[in-house]
């Protein structure tokens, strides 16, 4: 079935929950092992709420995503192939991604077959709420390479207030926070931590919302101007944390044990 032919909600979508407690039991498994990603979906799964949703249902049905379920293009499969940009000037948004992902070692797919192990590929609902879902997901990269946040622990944390700010799912903004206070108490540091998530967040709600995008198009843009019309501004405070953890001897990549790579889907 073609994306423009799903149902809206399948009937078995439930589209309310919240247990924070089960969300804080997650996230102690994830601050004990890093590595543990699995951790994510269970602590977004946890907090899922309407707002979400609703921004999703609001799309799908605009004009703009109506444009995009037609064109039905697989993101994983199209921002994998680096060959698609080969044409693409060096200071390409396609050409910045392209050796973000090569530097890290990463791949769309990667992301994608991670989310499977939550939850496996025939135990997801084939509705227009899960093709939203998966847009948050697989242009979770893309944020990072847009934005100017590191995959550093920081980074990553600033990103995830930056993505809340985007997709409203209180689960990640509990892991950005959460995390952010693991941060303070296990390295000690005096930089403003919190400051920086909440700019993060700043910044997101001020800008466009990437899974809105047709990334094919933003692709062929200049960095600085695909920042300038998604009006992403500078991440000042993440810049100045780096360099305070630099000057107290600490490690950019691992300041504080945190966990973190933390992939954007289940946002219902």
């Amino acid at each position: 079935m073609s994306a423009i032919d799903l149902p809206l909600k399948h009937p078995k979508r439930e589209l309310t929950g919240f247990q924070p407690i089960k969300a804080i039991q997650h996230f102690r498994q994830l601050v004990a092992d890093k590595e543990d990603t699995e951790q994510v979906f269970h602590i977004i799964e946890a907090f899922k709420g309407r707002k979400s949703a609703k921004q999703a249902a609001d799309f799908v049905q605009s004009p703009e995503g109506r444009a995009l379920l037609v064109a039905d293009r697989d993101l994983p499969s199209m921002l994998d192939n680096h060959d698609n940009w080969a044409g693409a000037a060096d200071d390409s948004l396609a050409q910045h991604y392209v050796r973000f992902m090569r530097r890290e070692g990463l791949t769309a797919a990667g992301l994608v077959e991670e989310s499977y192990k939550w939850q496996s590929k025939e135990e997801r609902l084939n509705d227009l709420y899960e093709w939203y879902f998966d847009r948050l997901r697989d242009t979770h990269d893309l944020f990072h390479v847009l934005s100017g946040y590191g995959r550093d622990a920081l980074g990553e944390l600033c990103l995830l207030g930056f993505s809340y700010a985007q997709n409203h799912n209180r689960g990640v903004q509990f892991i950005a926070y959460a995390g952010a206070h693991q941060l303070k108490k296990d390295s000690r540091t005096s930089a403003p931590v919190f400051a920086a998530v909440r700019e993060g967040q700043r910044l997101g709600a001020a800008a466009a919302k990437l899974a809105h995008q047709d990334v094919e198009k933003l692709m062929q843009l200049s960095l600085e101007e695909a920042r300038e019309m998604l009006g992403i501004g500078k991440p000042t405070l993440y810049r100045e944390c780096l360099r305070t953890f630099e000057a107290e001897g600490l490690s950019v990549q691992d300041p504080g044990n945190i966990p973190l790579e933390q992939p954007e889907c289940c946002a219902a």
